[in-house]
């Protein structure tokens, strides 16, 4: 198991790495190993998530979230398998626990007096200033 936060653990076996051949620094070994990594995690049939962490992780994954509802995530930033795979799974639990922040409801709330009166008197103000613009009429 792995912990996330306190209310989220995953299970190991929901997650899979495939190790690529990466770009960017390592000299002749990236032609040669493959330190990359991608990781995958089964969002739409995971057993470890809420119902609803599940949504909201499916709504912040975005472009990384495949149409199967696979969350795919590449650490290619280190020359190690090793540190490409912690790089991974930090990514993937810093987007869980956003996701496990549940959003604020919003309150319902009225203007006051005071700002519908400024927001009239505003409007008749540019009223006026557009009413000036007019081309002078004779009989005026």
């Amino acid at each position: 198991m792995i912990r996330i936060c306190p209310s989220v653990s995953l299970r190991e076996d929901e997650l899979d790495y495939q190790f690529i051949r990466a770009s960017g620094p390592g000299g002749q070994n990236v032609n040669k190993l493959s330190t990359a990594v991608q990781l995958r995690f089964d969002v739409k049939r995971s057993v470890s998530l809420p119902e609803g962490l599940r949504a909201r992780l499916m709504r912040l994954s975005g472009r990384r979230l495949t149409l199967e509802g696979i969350l795919v995530i590449e650490a290619r930033e280190h020359r190690t398998q090793l540190q490409n795979k912690k790089e991974a799974l930090a990514r993937l639990a810093d987007l869980i626990v956003r996701a496990a922040e549940k959003p604020k409801a919003r309150l319902k709330t009225r203007p006051t007096r005071g700002s519908q009166e400024r927001r009239i008197k505003a409007k008749q103000g540019r009223g006026k200033t557009k009413a000036g613009r007019r081309a002078v009429r004779p009989d005026d």
